[in-house]
């Protein structure tokens, strides 16, 4: 329910605007991003990191403004996953781009992201809601850290340092945790709600 604070203020709340505004610096991340393309580039490289870093925070700031002022609309909780699905696959876009990540690691992320958002749109038709468990958590949580080591390996190689190797080895590990989580919490979801998909 949509508080009476929310209410008062509209859809424009300070946990919205925030959201907002991290869509709205998706596209200058890909761009910076794009544009660091080796050693020459290392403040377009080290720019590209800070920016991902810092659009993935934001997640957790709208969430707790939202909640600390109880404000929570439905307005938020429409554009808040769909803000979160941009930043990850805008990252992953440019990782495939560069050869860094497989097809297959782009693919079963984006899959599982269409069937539970279609698993949520029946349950919500039939007055279900069907919230993130931990397991969903843990699965963003590990993806968007796995995506940042990417973006930091790129950033500490660009300047020379040779720890970037190291990093971007930790970053492919978290990668393939991040996957096994993609596929079994989404098994998971369609498991404990079965009955919405074959019925009672």
């Amino acid at each position: 329910m949509v508080s009476d604070v929310a209410d008062d203020k509209g859809i424009w709340t300070p946990a919205n605007i925030v959201t907002c505004v991290r869509i709205a610096f998706i596209p200058v991340f890909m761009v910076v991003a794009t544009l660091a393309n080796g050693p020459a580039d290392a403040p377009l490289s080290v720019a590209a990191f800070v920016i991902y870093v810092t659009l993935s925070l934001t997640d957790k700031v709208d969430g707790y403004l939202a909640r600390s002022r109880d404000q929570i609309t439905d307005f938020g909780k429409f554009l808040d996953p769909i803000a979160d699905k941009l930043l990850v696959f805008s990252a992953l876009l440019l990782l495939l781009e560069r050869g860094e990540v497989g097809v297959w690691v782009v693919f079963v992320i984006l899959v599982r992201e269409f069937l539970v958002s279609a698993l949520r749109m029946v349950a919500s038709a039939n007055g279900e809601v069907i919230a993130a468990d931990k397991l969903g958590k843990a699965k963003t949580a590990v993806t968007m850290v796995a995506l940042c080591g990417f973006y930091l390996a790129y950033a500490l190689l660009s300047l020379g340092l040779d720890l970037g190797y190291a990093v971007g080895l930790v970053a492919w590990a978290l990668m393939v945790a991040a996957v096994v989580l993609t596929v079994v919490s989404g098994v998971q979801y369609f498991w404990n709600a079965r009955h919405v998909v074959f019925g009672r």
